[in-house]
C-alpha cells in the first residue's frame, strides 16, 4: 500500500513539475506587445539593453532599408538621436500566432519624429518570430516593411503642360499618350483609363498610390524628347514620336 501511495505521489510530483515548466514556457500576446514596445521606447535614447536581451544571438533581422543584419549589427545600429531630434514609435494593429515554443507577432509601427521643430511621420509593418529556447523567449527573426506614401504635391505651371503633350513610344506599337485639359496633366496607355499626373517638381510627376516617378527629359533647345518611368531607381525610357 505504501509503495502504491509513493508511486502516486511521485507521479503527481512529476505532473506538477511538467505543468510548472509549461507555465514558464507559455507567453501571451500582451507580454509580447509589452516587450516589443519596450524595444522601440529605447530607440530614441539609444538604449541597447532590451535589444541585447530580447534578440537571440543567432537572430536574423531585415529592416525597411533592405539591410540584412545579425545581432551585433542590429544592436550597434541603436544609437541616441542627434541633438535637436526627438521621436517615438508606437505599435498597433497587432496580430499573433502562439504555438508551444514559437510565437509570431505582426504589427504596425507609427513613427513620429521632430527635427528642430519640424514634424515628420512614417508608417511601417513588422513581423517578429519569437522562440522559447534555454528557458527564455527571444526573437530569432524579424522583418520590417515601410508603407508606401505619396510624396507631397508641388506647384506646377499649367501653362507649360503643353510642352509635355504628345505620343511616347517604348517599342513599335507600344505607346502612351500625354494630354492636358489646361489644368491637369494626364497619362494614358492604349484604351486604359487616364491617370492624373501630379506635379512634384519641375518636369517631375507621380501617380496617386503608385510608387515611382514620371520625368520628362529635355534635349537640345530645352525641348522634351522622352518620358522616363522611374521605378526603384531604374528607368524605363519612352521616346517621344509625336
Amino acid at each position: 500500500m505504501r509503495k502504491l501511495v509513493a508511486a502516486f505521489f511521485a507521479l503527481g510530483l512529476a505532473l506538477l513539475t511538467l505543468l510548472s515548466c509549461q507555465v514558464k514556457r507559455d507567453i501571451t500576446q500582451d507580454e509580447l506587445i509589452r516587450r516589443t514596445q519596450e524595444l522601440f521606447d529605447a530607440v530614441a535614447a539609444g538604449d541597447q539593453t532590451p535589444w541585447k536581451k530580447y534578440f537571440a544571438d543567432d537572430c536574423m533581422y531585415f529592416d525597411e532599408k533592405g539591410r540584412n543584419m545579425n545581432k551585433a549589427a542590429l544592436v550597434a545600429d541603436i544609437t541616441p538621436l542627434p541633438a535637436g531630434y526627438s521621436g517615438s514609435i508606437k505599435i498597433g494593429k497587432v496580430q499573433s500566432h502562439i504555438d508551444r515554443h514559437v510565437a509570431i507577432l505582426s504589427y504596425d509601427m507609427d513613427e513620429t519624429e521632430t527635427i528642430f521643430g519640424q514634424n515628420m511621420t512614417a508608417r511601417y509593418h513588422a513581423t517578429d518570430t519569437w522562440m522559447h529556447r534555454n528557458g527564455q523567449w527571444q526573437i530569432v527573426a524579424g522583418q520590417v516593411l515601410r508603407y508606401y506614401e505619396d510624396p507631397a504635391p508641388g506647384k506646377a505651371d499649367s501653362a507649360k503642360f503643353a510642352e509635355y503633350v504628345g505620343t511616347y513610344e517604348l517599342s513599335p506599337g507600344n505607346t502612351l499618350t500625354i494630354s492636358t485639359d489646361g489644368k491637369l496633366l494626364y497619362r494614358q496607355r492604349a484604351d486604359r483609363p487616364k491617370d492624373n499626373l501630379i506635379p512634384e517638381a519641375t518636369d517631375i510627376f507621380f501617380r496617386k498610390g503608385v510608387e515611382g516617378r514620371i520625368l520628362f527629359r529635355r534635349a537640345d533647345k530645352d525641348k522634351v524628347d522622352a518620358l522616363i518611368d522611374r521605378r526603384n531607381n531604374e528607368d524605363v525610357v519612352w521616346k517621344r514620336v509625336k
